[in-house]
């Protein structure tokens, strides 16, 4: 099993929320991260393995399977 750090960064909050999620795989530690933390729209999760940068996502809400993320800071095709 991988060990994931992230922190979530939110407007409403002046200091990030972290810690860290052993999973299989990047999609398992994004879904179990988005279940037992408390993000909004526009709150930004960094999360990634020791060694490599971590991947940026923005949370666009909360649907019936959790949170829904998409990738921060990407440029329009």
């Amino acid at each position: 099993m991988a060990r994931f750090q992230f922190a979530l960064n939110s407007a409403a909050e002046s200091l990030p929320q972290v810690g860290v999620v052993q999973s299989d795989s990047f999609a398992e530690a994004l879904t179990a991260v988005g279940e037992h933390v408390s993000a909004s729209f526009g709150d930004v999760l960094e999360i990634g393995v020791q060694g490599f940068p971590p991947a940026r996502y923005e949370c666009l809400g909360s649907s019936i399977r959790g949170k829904l993320w998409r990738p921060a800071g990407q440029l329009a095709a």
